[in-house]
């Protein structure tokens, strides 16, 4: 400060008076924005001091990181499998459906076709709806006994010699058909050419088939 002030003193005594006010004022605007300028650094570097010691203190606190695991990169992910199971076919051919499979197949055997008998017809329906009741085939005993079970059905039995042919889990008449033909006691239904009436109920891959002389 002192040598600003002695400065000062050396321009005023080179310059009139009228000067030296306007040069004393000129250099106490600039000594001000100087002592100005001097205490925003020395603030500035201050505060930069304290924020510097302020980080060193908080970074202090912070535990050291030794490793940082990354995901596998280049990694497959891992394979969802869809294994699409077929739904079961189910059964939907009819009586009608059975009884001209089987017509047919008597033909191509050589054997006569069978002839429709209302009668008949009315014992397989019986047997048809008994066995979706028991959910599998009965071995004939409900054919066998049918007649004593049924006191309104003894005529038919008395009328006709009466034969019957089960079959269950096809899906097709012709998988009925061929079922009945690898089997020895059900091939007759096929080739019996003793067999002149018939009938025959199918629903849910059960079959009945009535066949009389």
């Amino acid at each position: 400060m002192k040598k600003v002030k002695s400065f000062i003193l050396y321009i005023v005594n080179l310059l009139p008076v009228a000067s030296s006010v306007l040069v004393i004022s000129a250099l106490l605007v600039i000594c001000g924005y100087g002592l100005f300028t001097l205490g925003y650094v020395k603030g500035f570097e201050t505060a930069s001091t304290k924020w510097q010691e302020e980080i060193q203190r908080v970074l202090a606190h912070i535990p050291e990181v030794t490793s940082i695991e990354e995901s596998p990169k280049n990694v497959a992910p891992t394979p969802i499998v869809i294994v699409q199971t077929p739904s079961p076919q189910k059964a939907s051919f009819s009586g009608p459906e059975l009884w001209d499979a089987v017509n047919k197949r008597r033909k191509e055997l050589g054997v006569n076709e069978l002839s429709n008998q209302s009668e008949l017809c009315t014992i397989a329906s019986i047997r048809l709806n008994e066995l979706l009741e028991l959910g599998k085939l009965d071995g004939h005993e409900g054919f066998s006994n049918l007649a004593q079970r049924r006191d309104d059905l003894k005529w038919i039995f008395e009328k006709y010699n009466i034969s019957e042919f089960l079959v269950s889990g096809v899906t097709t008449p012709t998988q009925a058909v061929d079922a009945w033909e690898n089997t020895l006691g059900h091939k007759k239904l096929l080739t019996g050419g003793e067999y002149v009436w018939g009938c025959i109920y199918a629903q849910s891959g059960f079959g009945v088939a009535i066949t009389a002389y």
